[in-house]
Order: structure tokens, then C-alpha cells, then sequence
């Protein structure tokens, strides 16, 4: 169990207005990232069947809740950890066309995460995935992608400030790139989370490009699939990596916030390279990876962003239990009730 309790914490809003904030955030969130990136939303799976190649495996460590189902002669199915590769599929099977993409509410359980101020086993986020072409298979676009999701976070924080006046703006007007192996460069010393927590601190808003591979100190920076983000492909300014995270500083946990985990996706020539990489060449047998082998699913960039996460930012909350339900130790939710921080 990792827990920080700020000193003196207490709540700007109360329980009553945290509910209704919450959906308030929601709301104009969504709107806004559908209108910037043009998303229509569709409705997900929250169960896969295991053994097709379409749920995410995270970094292929983590163990999905898999359970027999009757009707099926107790063919083994899984809770989802995360949609993006499902998305893929989602926008052939809907004929999506180029420039235009679907978002959705995905809601996950991870048994395996640690739990901490803003790790559950709950996960909830907005998942979103866009049709692109083979030219905007490059970092610039990335970037374009990104400063669009950010543009509606702005928004958003802005919008919460004029029914809450209260909690006040603190994001920057422009985000900062940095890409990994320039952080691991400035602090060498340091962990991939600390370098994290250190570049937020100074900037408030970044996001790290090149998650996945492996740096020349022989680092990874996080871990990542190898089989939706491309991370692998060598980008115009020399570096390696088309995809990244959106890390925000949080003020009252006084630490690295990640809101988002996004990239430009595997294309085929990605995708064999990558699982040769990772000794995951099997992988292509099976169901979800020979679409992609076979030209049957578009190129995309896509992601997931935090709802439970963006609430806790914009709310300036201690922990993620003051906007979800879900299960916490004994201990921890005794040290929070001790301090003001009411888990859900």
C-alpha cells in the first residue's frame, strides 16, 4: 500500500457537490474532446474472449480476471484492461473514414495494480481512436494530437473554475515535449517516475514521446505493449518512438499526475518488428493480429484518458477514492477518514 496524506488537507467541495462536479466534468470533457478530434461516441465491451489477441496485456505482466462462461461450454472470457485494440477493430466494422473517430467510456479492472492516491482496481477512462493516413504516421502529427486533447483539458479546468471559484486554474497555456531519452540525459541519476515527478514540477504540463523502447542507457521509460503503440519507429528528429504520455502536476499530492497514455498505433511492419523484439512472435497467429497482417483494420493513433484521474486533478482531491467506488485495505481508508479524504 502507497499513500500520502498532504498536511491539512481539506476538500474544497464537499461530498454532495463532488457527486455533481463529477458529472459536470464529465460532460464538458467529452464534449470537448469528440468536437476537437471528431469523435463520435459507441458503445464498448467490458468482456472479451480470451485467446483472440484483443485485449490489452498492458506490459505482459499484469493478469486479466478471466472467468468460464456457461453458454459457451465454459469457454474462458476476460474483463478488458484496456480497449486499444478493440478500438481498431471497432473502426473498421463501423466504416470510420479518414480524419473522423469514435471515443467511448471504458471501464476496467486490474487485480494486479498497487494501490495508492491514484491507483484502483477500478480503472475508467475515455478511450479514443482516430482513422489516419500513412503520411501522418510521423511525430509532428502526434504532436497536433496532443495539443488538441490538451486544448480541452484547458478548457475544462476553466469551466470548472467559473462554477467553483474556489479552485483555481494552474495548468499553463501550452504544453512541453520532451522525449524520454532527453530526460534520462538531464537526470541520470534518477528513476524513470522521478525524472517524471521533477520535469512536471518545472513545466506543470508535458508529454514524455517515446514509451516502450529502449533507450541508449538501456533503460525503458515504461513499459508498453507490443502490439498497439509504436514505439519502435525511428521519428525525424532521430529519436525512436510515435507515441507518448500526458503527465500534469498535481498540487495537493505534490507529484507526477499521468492523465493520458496515447500513440500513433503499430502499422505491419511496427507490429513484426515489435513482438520479434519481445520474443511475442506467436502472437501473430492470432485472431486480432492477422487483421492487421491481412490489411483488414485502418491505420490510427488512439489512447485513453483518466476520467476518475481528471476529476482528482480538476477537484484538487488527495485520492482517487473521493471520485470512485471501489475496494481499498482497511488500512488505508482508516488513515484517510483520520485526515479528511472521504473514499467513496
Amino acid at each position: 500500500m502507497q499513500l500520502y496524506i498532504p498536511k491539512n488537507y481539506h476538500s474544497a467541495l464537499d461530498v454532495n457537490q463532488t457527486e455533481q462536479a463529477i458529472k459536470l466534468i464529465k460532460d464538458f470533457f467529452q464534449m470537448n474532446l469528440a468536437s476537437e478530434l471528431r469523435l463520435r461516441r459507441v458503445t464498448a465491451p467490458i468482456i472479451v474472449k480470451k485467446g483472440t489477441g484483443v485485449n490489452d496485456d498492458l506490459n505482459g505482466v499484469e493478469r486479466p480476471v478471466t472467468f468460464p462462461v456457461k453458454e459457451l461450454n465454459d469457454e474462458q472470457a476476460e474483463i478488458v484492461q484496456s480497449l486499444a485494440k478493440w478500438k481498431r477493430m471497432a473502426l473498421a466494422d463501423l466504416g470510420i473514414p479518414e480524419a473522423w473517430g469514435i471515443y467511448t467510456d471504458m471501464n476496467a479492472i486490474r487485480p494486479d495494480e498497487e494501490l495508492s492516491n491514484i491507483h484502483s482496481l477500478y480503472v475508467d477512462q475515455w478511450d479514443w481512436e482516430l482513422v489516419i493516413n500513412a503520411s501522418n504516421r510521423n511525430i509532428e502529427f502526434l504532436k497536433k494530437i496532443v495539443r488538441k486533447i490538451y486544448s480541452a483539458l484547458i478548457r475544462t479546468e476553466n469551466y470548472v473554475n467559473e462554477h467553483y471559484k474556489e479552485i483555481k486554474p494552474l495548468l499553463p497555456e501550452d504544453i512541453t515535449f520532451i522525449h524520454a531519452e532527453d530526460l534520462a540525459a538531464r537526470y541520470p541519476s534518477l528513476t524513470p517516475r522521478e525524472r517524471e515527478t521533477e520535469v512536471a514540477k518545472e513545466y506543470l504540463a508535458v508529454f514524455i514521446i517515446g514509451i516502450g523502447s529502449v533507450m541508449p542507457n538501456g533503460e525503458m521509460h515504461d513499459g508498453r505493449a507490443p502490439d498497439y503503440d509504436d514505439w519502435s519507429t525511428p521519428s525525424s528528429d532521430g529519436y525512436t518512438g510515435l507515441n507518448g504520455d500526458i503527465i500534469i502536476w498535481h498540487p495537493v499530492i505534490e507529484n507526477s499526475f499521468e492523465i493520458s497514455s496515447m500513440g500513433i498505433r503499430v502499422d505491419k511492419e511496427a507490429l513484426l518488428r515489435q513482438l520479434k523484439i519481445r520474443n511475442a512472435e506467436d502472437r501473430q497467429q492470432l485472431m486480432w493480429h492477422q487483421l492487421l497482417l491481412n490489411d483488414e483494420l485502418p491505420l490510427s493513433i488512439g489512447g485513453g484518458i483518466g476520467q476518475s484521474r481528471l476529476c482528482m486533478y480538476f477537484l484538487r482531491k488527495a485520492h482517487i477514492g473521493e471520485i470512485q467506488a471501489s475496494i481499498w485495505p482497511n488500512t488505508m481508508k482508516e488513515i484517510c477518514k483520520q485526515n479528511r479524504i472521504h473514499i467513496l
